[in-house]
Order: C-alpha cells, then sequence, then structure tokens
C-alpha cells in the first residue's frame, strides 16, 4: 500500500517507533477525507511494559510528590504554548466547534493544573500518612499507622474517542503525580490529538524516561502484559468492559481496575415547580446545552428529563424551542454550534439507536428538521432530538429509554406522578454518574439527593440561589469524583487528593511510637 497520509509515531521504550503495518486511517467527519493514519504493529510490548515498569517507576518514585507535581506544571505549560494546534486537530478530527473542543482541550489543562499544585500540598514526602496512628494495647509505645507507597507497576489507560485530551490529563495527572508510569491507548478514531500532546511534552523533555509511553492503534495484547501491582483504567462500553473484567490479569493476577461504562444520566425537576419558575427554566437551559455540547457525546450527558406530569408539554415546548435555534453543520463555520459526530460508525450508531427509542416514544423535536451550514448528508452531522414519553403510566412502561444510552444529541422527556415515582423512575438507569435536581424546597432538594446519592456517582443540586454559580451537570471538576455504580462500571476517579489512592497501595505499620514519629515527621523516606 502507498502512504498517503501521515503515520503517527508512538512513544515507546523512551524513543519514537513506528508500526511496521499500513495501519488505521482517521478521518474528518465532514468531508471524510483521511487525517492521519496510527499503527502499533511489530513494537515489541513485553519490552515496553518491562521499560516503564523499571525505569519510569523508579525515576519517577525517586522525586517527592512537590517535585513531581513541579513536572506537571512544566508540562502543562508546553500544552497551553501549543493550544492553537490542539483546536485545529480537534475541529479537523473530532469534528467539534471551539466551544466544545475547550470543554476537552481547556478541561484537561486546568485538571492537569490542579493536580500539578496538589504536589505542593504535599511537600517534600515520598509516602502518604493514611490517618492517625493507633495504640494496639493499654503500653502507647507500641503502634500501629497505615501509609499509602506508590504501587510499583504501572498504569495502563484505555481511553475513549470523546475525550482525547481531558481523558489523557484527568488520569495521567494523578498517576503521574503519585509516582506511578504510565501507558496511554487512546481510542484509534481521535488518537491524533492525545498523540500530538504526548510528543509535545516529551520532546520537551518534561518526563524521566519511562514515566509517559503512548501507544496509537490496536489494544490487542495490552491486557496480556499486566502484571500483579499495575493498574487498569478503562472508559468505554459495558460489553469491553465485561471482557476486561474477565481477563486473566484480573481475575488471576489481582490487577487493580477502574471502569466507567455506559450511564443514563438524569435531570429532574421536583414537584410543585411552576411553568416558567426559575427553577423550570434552568433546567430547560441546562437539558438544551447538555443535547447539544459535543453533539451529545459526553459519558455525563443528560439522557432522560424527568418532569411532573402536569409539566409535560410545557417542558417539550420550551426546550424544543432551545433545541430549534441550534446551528448544526461544519465546525470551520462561525455560526454553526453543533459540529458533527465522530465518525460514521458513530453517526449510524446514533440513528438506529433512535429508532430503537422511537418504538416507544414519540419525538418532540426532530433533529432532521435542522439545514446544515456548510456540511451535506455524506457528513456525520445530526441535529439535536427530544424524545417523549406522553403520561406516567407511559414512563414505567418504556423499558428502552431507561436501559438504552443512544451516545450523541438524543434525549427523552418522562413524566412522573409524584415525587416518590420520579425517584424510582430516576434509579431505572441501574447506576449512573449524575443525576442533577432542579428545585426551589431545598429541604426537598436535600432529601431527594441523599435518596439518590448510592446509586450515582454525583449529584448536581441546582435551586434558583445556584443558577448563575454551578459547574454544569455534565461538566466533570476535578475536585469531585467521576464515576458511578452498577451499570456506570463501578469506578471512581478525580475527587481531588482521593485520585492518588487507586495508584497506592496501602499498608499498616506496626512499630514504636518513636519509629512511627519519626516517619509522620519524614525523617524517614520510603526509598
Amino acid at each position: 500500500m502507498t502512504q498517503t497520509t501521515e503515520l503517527l509515531a508512538n512513544f515507546w521504550e523512551g524513543r519514537w517507533q513506528y508500526g511496521t503495518g499500513s495501519g488505521t486511517g482517521l478521518y474528518d467527519p465532514i468531508s471524510g477525507a483521511e487525517l492521519v493514519r496510527v499503527d502499533v504493529t511489530g513494537l515489541d510490548l513485553a519490552t515496553g511494559f518491562n521499560f516503564a515498569r523499571a525505569k519510569g517507576g523508579t525515576a519517577l518514585r525517586a522525586l517527592t510528590y512537590r517535585q513531581r507535581g513541579a513536572v506537571l506544571s512544566a508540562a502543562l505549560k508546553v500544552l497551553q504554548a501549543n493550544r492553537d494546534a490542539y483546536y485545529e486537530i480537534a475541529t479537523a478530527n473530532s469534528g467539534t466547534v471551539k466551544n466544545d473542543s475547550a470543554v476537552d482541550i481547556d478541561g484537561g489543562l486546568f485538571t492537569l493544573g490542579v493536580y500539578a499544585k496538589m504536589g505542593d500540598t504535599l511537600g517534600d514526602r515520598h509516602f502518604l500518612v493514611d490517618g492517625e496512628s493507633a495504640r494496639l494495647g493499654k503500653d502507647p509505645l507500641f503502634q500501629i499507622q497505615h501509609v499509602q507507597v506508590p504501587t510499583r507497576g504501572l498504569a495502563l489507560f484505555i481511553n475513549a474517542f470523546n475525550f482525547p485530551s481531558w481523558g489523557l490529563w484527568e488520569k495521567a495527572a494523578p498517576a503521574l503525580l503519585s509516582g506511578v508510569p504510565v501507558i496511554i491507548k487512546p481510542a484509534t478514531a481521535t488518537a491524533w490529538l492525545t498523540q500530538r500532546m504526548v510528543r509535545d511534552v516529551v520532546d520537551a523533555g518534561i518526563f524521566p524516561a519511562g514515566a509517559l509511553s503512548v501507544l496509537c492503534g490496536s489494544s490487542v495484547g495490552l491486557l496480556d502484559q499486566l502484571q500483579s501491582f499495575d493498574v487498569l483504567s478503562f472508559t468505554g462500553s459495558a460489553e469491553t468492559a465485561a471482557v476486561i473484567r474477565s481477563h486473566p490479569a484480573v481475575t488471576q493476577r489481582s490487577v487493580r481496575v477502574n471502569i466507567e461504562a455506559d450511564s443514563l444520566n438524569s435531570a429532574l425537576l421536583l414537584p410543585d415547580e411552576a411553568q416558567g419558575s426559575e427553577s423550570f427554566e434552568l433546567l430547560v437551559k441546562e437539558v438544551a446545552r447538555e443535547m447539544t455540547v459535543k453533539s451529545g457525546q459526553k459519558c455525563t450527558a443528560i439522557r432522560r428529563i424527568f418532569v411532573p406530569e402536569a409539566l409535560y408539554q410545557a417542558a417539550a415546548a420550551a426546550i424544543s424551542a432551545r433545541l430549534a435555534k441550534a446551528t448544526v453543520g461544519n465546525p470551520r463555520n462561525e455560526a454553526v454550534r453543533l459540529g458533527a459526530l465522530v465518525n460514521r460508525t458513530q453517526f449510524n450508531a446514533v440513528k438506529d439507536g433512535l429508532e430503537y427509542l422511537k418504538t416507544q416514544a414519540e419525538v418532540l423535536h426532530d433533529g432532521a428538521s435542522h439545514a446544515l451550514v456548510d456540511a451535506d448528508s455524506t457528513s456525520c452531522c445530526l441535529g439535536p432530538t427530544l424524545l417523549g414519553v406522553r403520561n406516567a403510566a407511559g414512563s414505567d412502561a418504556s423499558d428502552r429509554v431507561h436501559d438504552t444510552e443512544v451516545f450523541g444529541p438524543v434525549a427523552t422527556l418522562l413524566p412522573y406522578r409524584d415525587l416518590g415515582h420520579a425517584l424510582a423512575l430516576v434509579r431505572r438507569g441501574q447506576g449512573s454518574l449524575v443525576c442533577s435536581l432542579y428545585g426551589s424546597d431545598k429541604v426537598v432538594l436535600a432529601q431527594a439527593a441523599l435518596e439518590l446519592a448510592d446509586s450515582h456517582g454525583r449529584v448536581h443540586i441546582i435551586s434558583p440561589d445556584a443558577g448563575a454559580l454551578h459547574t454544569g451537570h455534565g461538566n466533570v471538576m476535578p475536585q469531585s469524583i467521576h464515576g458511578g455504580p452498577g451499570r456506570a462500571g463501578g469506578g471512581e476517579e478525580l475527587g481531588g487528593l482521593r485520585a492518588l489512592n487507586f495508584y497506592h497501595r496501602r499498608a499498616a505499620l506496626q512499630a514504636s511510637t518513636a519509629v512511627l514519629d519519626l516517619l509522620k515527621a519524614s525523617e524517614v523516606q520510603t526509598p
């Protein structure tokens, strides 16, 4: 085969290497033009994994948390200097408008910056003190102290296509701060941006050799290389997550795994809210925003909207009116506010998913009604579609709406009878990343939030006094945990310093009080 587009290099064993195969093409979702190719054929996986553990892990553990934070800060400066190039890649490869690219690119850089600053908070240590020491008997001279030390393995990240920047840095930042080397396997469809960011920081000499590696192409064989003290983080489909959980690396070698999978996130307007009230308008605005940001290709996007039965028609009209204003098409046109789905495969999956849901729901706003700007039917552009179920009984009966996530600009409006019914319907999602609550009664908001907390990673509570301040239903802030129970994968990421727990091993040290006091004062540090 004659190579007509650039083949991206992989950073492996501390050097840039090309695959020996013809590779897989990455495409512009508007024009269909091939942009670059990726390939990992012929790379020695075992040697690369061992290099990361031996070279990268040893070098990172030799640094203190403060020093690692300084490394992250230096990387951030390099990335900020190249932001324009990242936006160009996102427009070409992901089909996102500038504001949507910012969610990914600037969101990733912001998260990296937060963890860089945490290095100063943790100081000149090589381990974390976990809680207070405790007596083991009446005499206080012999006690127990729990500590956390960096795992002596590596972190393998298998990431999703929708956040090639944020998905990279929200995982890599806490891992590197912890002293754990990172191997990134970005989703093939949008691997270009991830590869370019890694290339920039690597070429700037920011990280020790082996601390940061990237493989662009097939993931075949990666799990086979994992050893007992490695960790694995996966973002993607529930089907792939099931394969990962059944792999011998997990079942036999006890590799620690974090999974983020499908999620039918919800927005709930509490009872006793009137049409046009502040809470009503806040819900309408946020639903429309969540449906259109990144063309609905967010794991945290609102998929189900619950409103009192009496407000169903009003909510349908208000949300539809906002969606009708969305300009859809080529993200290079400044008038466009909603770009493309990432590729034809995703476009077809969303169309098929819509048809599946429409067997149990009516169309309230049809995405096909949007004229495309600077794009045609060969592009992967699709307008936002709002579906609905007319009555509360239908909300109970429409099982497909509660079981199927359509990963695009699609959501379903569902009426409920009372708050108890609404909470039960929200739980039909079987565990989600996030639910947002809208209302003016702070007591009911608090009670509903606690009722739903067990089945969500995050509950976003919006009352009118927070209307201008809240960070958004779908925005994952680094200070908050990201993940969810049940079908959402059961994992946790971020959450400030909590993210470091995944990359550390907890141990109990039993010793004299004098030894433990020296340890906690950092007069004795792990090698």
